[in-house]
């Protein structure tokens, strides 16, 4: 069952979209600001990471780079979560190291799809 890291400092998105998630049959595991979620994916090697990009702490951006220069967490794929929705605030997080992007709120259908395919590049050689 893949393991995903929620990086959200919004408890109503954290408990919403977790709950959500764990309907789907993925493990999740949460962490409140962007230093947290550092930590996190250093201990619980999740599959993937849902970040957040306005956090408290550390923010998402600055996260995903430590995560993307740490070769321990360099591997696992991050999706930039956003109320943003502009070409360069997805340029922004991509440039960040973010391996893909999506809006909040978020449509669950379309995040879905999303994890999908990187959990599939993830254990496709």
């Amino acid at each position: 069952m893949p393991k995903i890291l929620l990086v959200e400092d919004n408890e109503m998105n954290r408990d919403m979209l977790s709950r959500r998630l764990e309907r789907k049959g993925y493990t999740v595991a949460v962490a409140v600001d962007g230093a947290a979620g550092v930590e996190s994916a250093k201990s619980a090697s999740p599959d993937l990471i849902l970040m957040d990009m306005s956090l408290p702490v550390i923010d998402g951006w600055e996260a995903t780079r430590r995560l993307k220069a740490d070769p321990a967490t360099a591997a696992i794929p991050v999706i930039a979560l956003t109320a943003y929705a502009m070409t360069e605030d997805r340029d922004k997080a991509l440039g960040a190291g973010c391996d893909d992007f999506d809006t909040k709120p978020v449509e669950l259908p379309r995040l879905l799809g999303k994890i999908e395919e990187l959990l599939k590049k993830r254990t496709t050689p």
